[in-house]
């Protein structure tokens, strides 16, 4: 404590202190700013690191993860005799599961996993025993008994059945009493039941979907496969990272959004730190006059920035938490429905709030060295007046601008040549940054055109006055800016996709009803609807799953007339329909003066921009061996994530990939409703095998807005944390304005006038933002649709502008400011004129 610079620190650090007592709004805006950054940065971590967890962690739902699986061939099902003859082969750590989709008497969508619990048990107790900590299933109960006595329970975690808020659940006209378990068992959202009630449930006769291989079988793999032979398929457990890989552009854009936010949060702590030490310049030279030294001075102020940054991220980080918890359901939707993925229950981890705050830390004090050091060269003898305000503010301006334009050179040059979206939104990020840095240059010169055709008087002097608002209202223009700028772009994306959404759906679905029914019933369906005069049509799908270079994909087949007007084409060969349904060559006819001899397939857009794949190109899939196709065309697909290929009926045929069809649809001449609940009767059908055009439709809208719900949330929450900005900026400004508003009141100008003046100059500030935004929003939008989303999902969108949702948007902006400037007028107006005018000299 004998060191001057400590001693010296401690007591600036307590003068900080009182000039905080006097002016808490200065340390408000500065701790505000930092916590919305970080809870938006926490929540969209917690969020993201939750789900990638769960793909490695996800286990056969009793809290023990399989290390090899044995699934049905493509087209097949898997026979659950094939589970007791495993166990008889002296594998016992197994276990047979059947699962599947199914929705409830509310038509809520659910998937159901039955299992030999029992098995299960004896898996996880082992597993137990092995390691060295206890699984959940070991130290918590289960009604065995009952579920023994073949009673209808369903097993449901905690959350969902808070979520649910009921004691009974009917799927497939079976009433099922749910019992809720511990979320460690990491059931997440899905349904637990013993394996005889799952496959009654789910119409799944013997059936089984999979067996899970808990044991280490390698030195038994060859055995294994030799004993399935044509009956299934051995493949050992990826612990997830297939579903990392597939869901990978789906967490970056959550970061990347998490990122903007905490970048427009910085922008107003920033502005807070920039204000606050403005103000104190006087007070920062007298302490240097006093005998301060200028380290012990810089050492108080890297301080109380560090204080105000722990404050702010300890406060944050409790709100990113809840917003975490707030956002995982509409995250769990997407992830589960639209790829697959299991989520289970949250998690957060003390490591966050350390690395949160560091990063806060080291960001703002990158961005505050500058105005510390600003500071502590000043001259001790050095006014303060506006001209030196307004020559520094014009030095910023030009290297912000030289800044940006590099930022946007180095993005313009590279954008054209990148081919992976993570490098593409790298350079998007370029953009974005480089977007704000240019605004103030920008104001500048819009305000100076106005001057030039302004009337002289009052409004001449009130926009003069407003170009020397622009270097303390640029922070919060800048974040302001920024959050309008990414509203925008992201409305004309999610705006643009559902309209091309709805555009191809129309395309690709002609029929009036859509039938899964099971393979044992659809050559007796078959049959049923070819006689029924009513049927205009009946068309037929095969599907099978498969790999191409250890990527899952789907490989399908349908009639000609499906194929050739259901397929919406992007680009194809010549006479591509003609070479498609040619009889299947054989390896031996294929010659190089025979180009069109091929074996032609159809390939999605996903899949041919993940692999980079052109016309003409020749590829192998799993399923059919040895058999080169070439591509013959490329197709428009949003239905899914996976990469698609269509083949011809015949090379279907002779790869002997099954006969009977997936799938069927008719068109029907009459009341299509009322004869699909004549089939379903007819035939014994569960409703949810049984879909109308119009509730496809329906159903993929609805997955399509909780797919991008996420996201507009968290547009709104980062415009919400620009208009925050924005207004503690504006209530900062008007506060500090007093002086020189008070001595125009004494010149003669009425408060109507003054309010009418002190409001225009802020939303003028604000509509030239929105101006400016509008350009750089549709550039946003463009590079978002055609750059990323293409690259990342391989989905081709048309461009649609939203001007409804942009003029929201600017209203919005407009009632912030608005709200901004009038409180502060408003106290004006209730404190006796003669304080104002002493402020400026006290």
């Amino acid at each position: 404590m004998n060191n001057p610079n400590i001693k010296g620190s401690l007591l600036t650090l307590k003068v900080f202190l009182a000039h905080y007592r006097q002016s808490p709004l200065q340390a408000g805006a500065i701790i505000i700013g930092i916590i919305l950054a970080v809870t938006l940065l926490t929540g969209v971590r917690a969020t993201n690191e939750n789900a990638i967890n769960s793909y490695s962690n996800a286990t056969e739902l009793l809290s023990q993860q399989a290390k090899w699986i044995i699934t049905p061939r493509p087209q097949d099902v898997l026979d659950e005799q094939r589970y007791f003859e495993l166990r008889q082969m002296g594998i016992y750590h197994s276990l047979a599961v059947v699962q599947g989709w199914i929705s409830d008497s509310n038509q809520q969508r659910w998937q159901v996993q039955g299992s030999d619990l029992i098995a299960a048990i004896t898996a996880s107790v082992n597993h137990s025993t092995d390691s060295d900590h206890t699984t959940p299933i070991a130290r918590s109960p289960l009604p065995l008994n009952r579920v023994i006595a073949g009673e209808p329970i369903v097993l449901m975690s905690q959350s969902s059945a808070d979520t649910l808020g009921s004691n009974t659940l009917t799927l497939a006209e079976h009433t099922l009493e749910i019992v809720t378990i511990d979320d460690s068992f990491n059931l997440g959202n899905r349904l637990l039941m013993d394996i005889s009630l799952a496959q009654q449930v789910l119409n799944k006769p013997n059936q089984i979907s999979y067996i899970a291989i808990f044991s280490d079988i390698s030195n038994r793999q060859i055995q294994l496969e030799n004993w399935l032979s044509d009956k299934g398929n051995l493949s050992q457990s990826d612990n997830g990272d297939s579903m990392k890989a597939l869901t990978n552009s789906f967490h970056l854009n959550l970061t990347a959004m998490s990122l903007l936010a905490f970048i427009v949060g910085l922008f107003i702590a920033y502005n807070g730190v920039r204000y606050s030490l403005l103000k104190r310049k006087r007070l920062i030279t007298q302490l240097q006059q006093q005998g301060i030294m200028k380290r012990s001075i810089m050492l108080a102020l890297t301080g109380e920035l560090l204080l105000l940054v722990l404050l702010g991220s300890i406060i944050g980080f409790i709100l990113g938490l809840q917003l975490s918890y707030w956002l995982q359901p509409m995250v769990s939707v997407t992830l589960e429905q639209l790829y697959g993925a299991n989520i289970l229950p949250g998690i957060w981890r003390w490591q966050w709030l350390l690395q949160a705050t560091i990063l806060t830390f080291v960001a703002a004090l990158l961005a505050c060295s500058s105005l510390f050091s600003e500071l502590i060269r000043q001259p001790l003898a050095q006014g303060h007046g506006q001209f030196n305000l307004q020559s520094n503010a014009r030095k910023t301006q030009k290297r912000q601008l030289i800044c940006a334009i590099l930022l946007g050179l180095i993005a313009l040059i590279f954008m054209p040549i990148s081919q992976d979206y993570r490098i593409t939104m790298a350079l998007l990020g370029l953009v974005v940054l480089s977007i704000p840095l240019c605004l103030p240059w920008l104001l500048q010169h819009l305000i100076l055109l106005i001057e030039k055709i302004s009337p002289k008087g009052l409004i001449g002097y009130q926009i003069a006055e407003t170009k020397e608002l622009i270097p303390p209202l640029s922070l919060a223009m800048m974040a302001m800016l920024l959050a309008l700028t990414a509203n925008i772009s992201m409305n004309s994306l999610v705006g643009s996709f559902e309209i091309t959404l709805k555009q191809w759906l129309n395309a690709r679905l002609h029929a009036d009803l859509y039938l899964r029914p099971p393979k044992s019933q659809v050559s007796e369906i078959t049959a049923a609807l070819s006689q029924d005069k009513q049927v205009t049509g009946i068309y037929k799908q095969w599907f099978t799953t498969t790999q191409y270079q250890q990527t899952p994909i789907n490989l399908i087949t349908r009639d000609r007339y499906s194929i050739e007007h259901t397929t919406v084409i992007k680009k194809a060969q010549p006479n591509l329909w003609q070479h498609f349904f040619a009889q299947a060559p054989s390896e031996k006819t294929l010659s190089d003066q025979e180009p069109y001899v091929q074996t032609i397939a159809l390939v999605s857009e996903p899949f041919a921009i993940k692999h980079q794949m052109q016309l003409g190109d020749t590829i192998k899939v799993a399923a059919l061996g040895d058999t080169k196709l070439t591509i013959g065309a490329i197709y428009y697909d949003y239905g899914n994530p996976y990469g698609e290929v269509i083949i011809s009926p015949a090379l279907w045929k002779r790869a002997d990939l099954g006969s009977t069809p997936l799938s069927l649809a008719i068109t029907y001449r009459g009341d299509f409703d009322a004869y699909g609940i004549q089939l379903q009767q007819q035939f014994d059908l569960p409703e949810i095998l049984i879909y109308s055009q119009a509730r496809i439709k329906a159903q993929a809208i609805e997955m399509f807005k909780r797919t991008f719900s996420i996201t507009q949330v968290l547009n709104s929450l980062t415009l919400l944390v620009a208009a925050v900005g924005l207004f503690s900026a504006c209530y900062m400004l008007t506060q500090a304005r007093m002086a020189p508003i008070a001595r125009l009141y004494t010149l003669g100008v009425n408060r109507r006038q003054l309010t009418l003046m002190v409001t225009s100059q802020m939303l003028l500030m604000v509509i030239l933002t929105c101006l400016v935004a509008l350009p750089t929003g549709a550039i946003l939008g463009y590079l978002l649709i055609h750059k990323v989303t293409l690259q990342a999902f391989g989905w081709s969108i048309a461009m649609v502008w939203d001007w409804q949702a942009y003029f929201e948007i600017v209203l919005l902006a407009l009632i912030a400011s608005a709200l901004a400037v009038a409180f502060p007028l408003y106290q004006q107006t209730r404190r006796p004129l003669i304080s104002s005018l002493q402020s400026d000299v006290l």
